[in-house]
């Protein structure tokens, strides 16, 4: 639109640039004639009647614009305008194309003179309708930007603001007019104020809408940023040559702050379940503390830090709330002693973290690892004390925009501090922060405790489960013996393995090895009662498939209830419930697999009996390694099926060995490969034992810690046949003095003269018992190696008990005397009858004890 000069100065001939109001209204002129005839005839004329100046020059115009009912009334007007009268009024006329539609045109007709002067009119005419389109577009437009509740511009094609709404100026203050000449640089920051023009110049030029356009910026007098939502179209003249860009914005700043809210708490809820994804995989202290740290940073905060008490990572017990006590006796006057675990920084020039005021002035940054302490009266300490976050603001010139404390805290306990600073420059925390940095510390501090809950029961389970293991490098008559145990890491919990070394009567030697099914310390407990069971039937001196037998009883009764169904004192419960019960007991039922072998050096023979276990391996010198082939029954605990023997002769020399599955199997390799790898690496069995040992675990990838392992070898020896001495005495009472000289004749040629007198008195009571109590055939035999054993054999199958005799009585003192003078005395059933025997201990070279007269009167 052109501008109107204000001065007769400023008049200056010039074309009216398209677009003016004339545009709009479209006006038309023609003339009369003196006759009242057309004589000339415009081209808008032509436009808004539809009629050519050929087809009207010359004719009535009443007559061809005007209905045949209207035309006397026009006929007078047009008179009256030729008489020198000016006309103004509505005039209907047909519309272009014919039909009966008509048209309603505002006619302004004025009188004028012809060159000779003569009467004729000039007629001004406008489309009524062209008006009220007009009108009614002023008012929707003054209803849209005037009555607007969003702020609305129009920008000139200078990109100058050329009309602001009301709302606009509530927002920015000042009048309308004041906002008139202004630009974009008047109302936001230069970033903002560039981007908007480069939108406003990209709208003028293409004529493409801009929706959306995000712009931020603070109104006058306000420090708070807003969010506006703008969008830019471009406007058009009536000849549609663009004219200027309509702005049309809306203040989203609640709706930036709710989708911001929103994507925050989508943000917390991916971090909440990305944390009970990856937080407490391990049963590892260190390991779950920088598992947090890995899921906090950088997703929720910059820098972070977890900082546990130290008595919780060495295994030191406190109550329940005691780990955070604030008692300045019991902690130097500040917070107890803590060890920082895990670190972790997005911000490179911060490696370290130090909180402000909680730090010993002067002190460096706690690196992982060092052991410290929080001043008494600093927030960290507070926060430990009163259990509750505290935010803490970074100080000036740190990077650190501002810290929150945060308590580990799990069943009432507090275990730790986690910190978690944000960087000046990122998002403040927010109450939203701070409930999310809870919740993420809480799943922490809960796995933090399930961790050391866990180290304190697995180093329990180890400790029991090495305390019941044999003592150092066992030992055994003829046989070279040596063993391996190696116990899960601390990634996997205590197993029931065990192996053992038990000296029985005769020199004779079990061998046992076992593996409890299941873990932790039940597992090892299971495996106490089975080892001591072992021992305890092992005294009893009996067969290999019995103690299995005894044993399969035993552990069917683990961790059960003597009777299913029975409560104490003896009341009789329902059966339904008697049978949950048993259900229940059956549940607790531990299964175990064991190998039970029995070594005797006179014979060298083994007998062995399996249940469920992996087979024995035997070298023989010169030979490839074997697995025996016993028969492996069933595991223990299962029950209903007998247990069966196996007598394997062993040479001189050979290697036996007793192993757990950890050795042998694991996830990568199967079962029969790591036999097949086993048997490889005992293909030298030569070499010491120990080394044999070593090689085994060092060749097989045995994947350790996975599962414990357990490994028992022993080297065949054997004893030599002059370390033996054994005869065969008839039923007759002579037979008593004729042991007494076989027994003094193989002292005297052993070297041991020392025990001849002991040894020939104990001698005679245990052949006199067996001609006057056994049966059948009696045998002698005298076996020398680490000690003296005696051994009296006969058919009979009563055992002989020791009792006390009375007075009166002239026997009945043999087993006293027997118990008095021996190092051990004992009897065992055999095939074929019985046999009791008694041990003695080699001199030293300063003579054998002798009986007390106190000792001997006591037998009387």
């Amino acid at each position: 639109m052109s501008e109107i000069p204000e001065t007769a100065s400023d008049v200056v001939w010039q074309s009216s640039p398209p677009g003016s109001i004339y545009d709009y209204i479209k006006v038309a002129s023609f003339s009369i004639g003196h006759d009242g005839l057309v004589d000339q005839w415009s081209d808008r004329a032509v436009e808004l009647f539809g009629i050519t100046a050929d087809e009207v020059r010359g004719k009535d115009p009443v007559e061809v614009f005007m209905p045949a009912e209207l035309r006397p009334r026009g006929h007078r007007r047009v008179a009256e305008v030729l008489d020198g009268k000016e006309w103004t009024g509505l005039v209907p006329f047909r519309m272009p194309g014919g039909g009966r539609a008509h048209g309603l045109a505002e006619i302004y007709v004025m009188p004028s003179e012809t060159v000779r002067g003569e009467q004729a009119a000039l007629c001004i005419v406008v489309d009524v309708r062209a008006l009220r389109r007009i009108e009614t577009d002023l008012a929707a437009s003054q209803a849209i930007f005037g009555q607007s509740p969003f702020g609305f511009l129009l920008f000139g094609m200078d990109l100058t603001v050329q009309r602001a709404n009301q709302r606009f100026v509530t927002v920015f203050g000042g009048a309308a007019e004041d906002h008139r000449g202004r630009t974009v640089h008047d109302y936001l920051s230069r970033p903002e104020a560039e981007r908007m023009n480069a939108a406003l110049r990209r709208v003028l030029e293409t004529g493409e809408s801009v929706t959306d356009l995000q712009i931020v910026g603070t109104a006058p007098g306000s420090a708070e940023r807003r969010h506006w939502s703008i969008n830019l179209y471009r406007v058009h003249g009536g000849s549609g040559r663009p004219v200027g860009v309509a702005g049309l914005g809306t203040d989203v700043t609640r709706r930036h702050i709710a989708a911001r809210e929103a994507a925050n708490a989508r943000r917390n809820l991916a971090l909440l379940n990305e944390a009970s994804a990856r937080i407490g995989n391990s049963l590892d202290l260190e390991t779950t503390a920088r598992e947090l740290l890995d899921v906090a940073v950088p997703g929720f905060c910059d820098l972070a830090s977890v900082d546990l008490y130290q008595g919780l990572l060495t295994g030191d017990e406190a109550p329940p709330g005691q780990w955070g006590s604030a008692r300045s006796e019991s902690f130097g006057g500040g917070s107890a002693e803590l060890r920082r675990v895990a670190f972790a920084s997005a911000v490179s020039d911060a490696p370290l973290m130090t909180t402000p005021g909680c730090a010993p002035e002067g002190s460096a940054p706690t690196a992982v690892g060092e052991v410290h302490r929080y001043p008494f009266n600093s927030p960290c300490a507070g926060a430990l004390r009163t259990a509750s976050v505290r935010t803490i603001p970074g100080e000036d010139g740190s990077l650190v925009q501002s810290t929150l404390a945060v308590p580990l805290v799990a069943h009432d306990t507090v275990v730790g501090l986690a910190q978690f600073s944000r960087a000046k420059g990122s998002e403040p925390f927010g109450e939203r922060d701070r409930a999310l940095a809870v919740e993420l510390a809480a799943r922490a501090a809960v796995c933090i405790d399930n961790a050391r809950l866990y180290r304190r029961e697995h180093q329990r389970a180890l400790i029991l489960q090495r305390s019941l293991l044999p003592p150092g490098d066992p030992e055994a008559a003829g046989l070279d013996i040596a063993c391996r145990y190696l116990p899960g890491t601390t990634a996997t919990e205590v197993g029931g393995d065990w192996f053992d070394v038990i000296e029985l009567p005769g020199h004779r030697t079990a061998l046992v090895v076992g593996d409890v099914m299941g873990r932790g310390l039940r597992a090892a407990v299971a495996m106490g009662e089975l080892r001591t069971a072992v021992r305890t039937l092992a005294l009893l001196d009996l067969e290999p498939a019995e103690v299995l037998s005894a044993l399969d009883e035993i552990a069917r009764g683990l961790g059960s209830p003597a009777k299913a169904g029975r409560p104490r004192g003896g009341a009789q419960v329902p059966s339904r419930v008697a049978h949950k019960s048993r259900d229940a007991d059956l549940s607790e039922v531990y299964l175990a697999t064991c190998v039970y072998a029995v070594y005797d050096p006179v014979t060298r023979r083994c007998t062995f009996a399996n249940a469920g276990h992996l087979p024995p391996v035997l070298v023989e010198p010169g030979e490839e390694a074997l697995l025996l082939d016993v028969p492996p029954g069933m595991p223990l605990g299962v029950g209903g099926e007998p247990f069966e023997e196996v007598e394997v002769e062993v040479p001189e020399g050979s290697l036996l060995a007793l192993y757990t599955d950890g050795l042998v199997e694991s996830r990568d390799h199967p079962l029969d490969e790591g036999l097949r790898a086993f048997r490889t690496a005992l293909a030298d069995p030569v070499r010491p034992l120990e080394d044999v040992c070593d090689h085994v675990l060092s060749t097989l990838d045995t994947r350790h810690g996975e599962d414990d392992i357990a490994l028992l070898m022993a080297r065949i020896q054997g004893l030599p046949a002059e370390a033996v001495g054994d005869w065969r005495l008839s039923r007759e009472p002579r037979s008593v003095g004729r042991a007494r000289e076989l027994t003094r004749g193989q002292l005297t040629a052993w070297g041991l003269d020392a025990l001849v007198d002991t040894v020939e008195l104990l001698v005679s009571e245990l052949v006199t018992n067996a001609l006057r109590y056994g049966e059948g055939e009696i045998r002698l035999r005298l076996l020398r190696d680490r000690t003296l054993v005696c051994e009296v054999w006969d058919a009979g199958l009563v055992q002989p008990r020791r009792r006390r005799a009375r007075d009166t009585d002239e026997g009945g003192r043999g087993l006293q005397l027997v118990g008095l003078l021996s190092a051990a005395w004992g009897s065992r059933r055999t095939p074929r009858g019985k046999t009791v025997w008694f041990e003695l201990a080699l001199p030293d070279g300063e003579g054998s004890a002798e009986p007390t007269v106190e000792q001997l009167l006591r037998m009387f």
